[in-house]
């Protein structure tokens, strides 16, 4: 794998698309549970107060950026991975791998909504990859026992998560040696635009998010430049 680069303290992996699919097609090839983290502000901005998440996140086989602000930060110039990671290029990569290979997966998800909306995309765009089931996930530890019974009945291949950090982040750590999955995707939100879209609301919301992220990585440099 190339360089890391860090982000509010966060180690990401900075390469291309290609490389990425390189290592998750290995990922796929062996027996223990691989991760695959998509970082996103939000998830690095909770880092920094959340005790024990950045150390969870790094746990992760491959942690890539979601989102190019988060290369803006990290003083990346690169023009292919910034526009890779714009257009999630490594994402649909893996969904058109998934398809290829007839690859079963599981959906976690936070909401029902979510369950069919992502469901009917996958059908409409990447028919070719069985759905083996989906289940609803909310904070805490209650139901992990029940969730991963279901995961490893269903013999997938992948976990595709599409949950809040850090509920995604914590369950995965919780029961990482329990799933019997090649692969588990931490997506986050970052596949709502696809399957989704986002309301007027949800967009300036998400402006807003970037300017605090702006914020808190110039504030971040400068206190590591005062400490060197």
């Amino acid at each position: 794998m190339s360089e890391t680069i860090c982000v509010l303290d966060v180690k990401i992996d900075n390469c291309s698309a290609k490389q990425a699919m390189k290592a998750s097609v290995e990922f796929m090839g062996t027996a223990a549970t691989s991760v695959v983290e998509l970082v996103t502000i939000e998830t690095l901005m909770l880092a920094r107060d959340k005790p024990g998440l950045k150390e969870v996140i790094e746990q992760s086989d491959l942690v890539l950026p979601g989102q190019e602000e988060i290369l803006e930060a990290a003083g990346v110039i690169d023009a292919r991975y910034i526009q890779e990671t714009r257009t999630q290029t490594y994402l649909r990569m893996y969904l058109k791998y998934l398809h290829k290979n007839h690859s079963r997966v599981y959906l976690l998800v936070e909401t029902e909504e979510e369950a069919d909306r992502l469901t009917a995309h996958l059908v409409s765009r990447y028919r070719g990859i069985q759905i083996a089931g989906a289940a609803k996930v909310a904070s805490g530890t209650d139901m992990d026992d029940m969730l991963v019974n279901a995961i490893n009945g269903g013999e997938v291949d992948c976990v595709i998560a599409i949950l809040s950090s850090p509920i995604q982040e914590e369950f995965i750590a919780r029961n990482r040696s329990l799933i019997n999955a090649r692969m588990w995707l931490g997506a986050g939100k970052l596949m709502e635009p696809i399957y989704k879209g986002r309301s007027k609301g949800e967009k300036v919301a998400a402006f807003v998010d970037r300017m605090f992220f702006m914020r808190a990585t110039r504030k971040n440099r400068r206190e590591m430049k005062l400490q060197g």
